[in-house]
């Protein structure tokens, strides 16, 4: 017999030189909260928790004093690691007594999305509600809830110990491990190809809606339900916009029409930056996946326009996206939202009309992040 060696060669490209030095900087030199001004505001920078609530409280300022009504905020409480003595499941921390009957929800994930909804908050809303006939139409007939961060201890956890940590922080298997994650924890084929292991990254967790997040967003939604007419999640990374479904391989009932405002809003993004953005349904262009909360808002909440974002870039930082790409990668997406919300303008929406819709910007520290839009048509 003859000895037979095989040789392998590999080219190899080093993408990151130091990825840990990537997460100090990232993190560490940016914990202290600053105060900002809306003008001279920096959106090249990730932000800690209590600079999100501080932030907030600027804008709500803002709003209130420029008679935007139809914007309100909630947050999470701190409730799981001793941040806050209440332990409610959804707290409410700015929400006017008016409340209208469509609405319209925005959630986010990543570190790179708090600069979005800043972005989307301060540079559409705030400036441009005035002399924006589409804004101004939308926000005659819209509640914008805004829920900056929805995983609000995971998010804080990131800061602190484990930068690239995706669950929450709730204790689970008897105390052995922490987290569960909250876009697999959701009411839509719950459990089917998720782990069940609680170490794994992608357990979903002992039930269905087990978390006190994931309780909160559906206790949140559930007396909006009949009028969810857009449910967008913003995540990265990847660079697609994917919809339902992704347990199944079936398109949704109004596949054509996702279809089409996609397609839209990814041309816009190609036209911006030159980026590309993949589009389809989540189980045919991505992997499969249950428990989502996209597919959930489809499913439970009879959402028309459920989108699941998944932002820059490709791969070669992924989770981890220098910050000089936030403000570009925030304007590719608060441009693509914008192309949503002027087609729900222009299809369900009646010029001139004192109806209402609601917009929520959530925060869920998990593997989604995203913006939820509903409407009753």
């Amino acid at each position: 017999s003859h000895l037979r060696i095989l040789f392998l060669f590999f080219i190899c490209r080093v993408a990151i030189n130091d990825v840990q030095k990537m997460i100090d900087q990232s993190t560490v030199s940016n914990r202290k909260a600053r105060k900002i001004s809306l003008d001279s505001y920096d959106y090249t920078k990730y932000h800690p928790m209590g600079e999100v609530r501080n932030d907030m409280c600027t804008f709500h300022g803002k709003l209130i004093s420029d008679k935007v009504w139809s914007l309100h905020f909630i947050l999470m409480s701190y409730s799981l690691q001793g941040y806050s003595e209440k332990g409610e499941t959804l707290a409410n921390f700015w929400r006017s007594e008016n409340s209208r009957s469509k609405y319209i929800t925005i959630q986010f994930l990543d570190l790179v999305n708090i600069t979005n909804v800043y972005i989307f908050l301060n540079l559409q809303i705030i400036n441009k509600h005035r002399s924006d006939a589409v804004l101004q139409n939308v926000l005659r007939q819209v509640d914008i809830y805004v829920i900056p961060v929805l995983n609000v201890d995971g998010y804080i956890y990131t800061w602190t110990d484990e930068r690239l940590w995706r669950k929450n922080r709730s204790p689970q298997g008897n105390g052995t491990c922490y987290g569960v994650d909250l876009n697999r924890n959701f009411d839509a084929q719950w459990s089917i190809g998720a782990s069940t292991n609680c170490s794994s990254l992608i357990y979903c967790g002992p039930e269905k809606a087990s978390e006190l997040e994931t309780k909160g967003l559906v206790d949140l939604v559930q007396p909006l339900r009949p009028n969810v007419l857009s449910y967008l999640t913003i995540h990265s990374y990847g660079q697609y916009i994917l919809f339902s479904y992704g347990y199944k391989k079936n398109e949704s009932e109004h596949h054509q029409e996702l279809m089409d405002v996609a397609n839209k809003a990814a041309a816009k993004i190609l036209a911006l930056h030159g980026k590309r953005y993949t589009i389809g349904s989540s189980s045919v262009v991505l992997y499969d996946t249950s428990g989502n909360s996209a597919d959930w808002a489809t499913d439970w909440a009879n959402v028309k326009f459920s989108y699941t974002y998944e932002l820059r870039d490709n791969g070669t930082h992924g989770f981890l996206l220098p910050e000089d790409q936030i403000k570009d990668t925030c304007d590719e997406n608060t441009l693509a939202v914008m192309s949503m919300i002027e087609h729900i303008n222009e299809n369900y929406l009646e010029s001139n009309a004192v109806t209402i819709l609601s917009i929520w910007l959530n925060v869920i520290f998990s593997c989604a992040v995203g913006i939820y839009f509903s409407v009753s048509h």
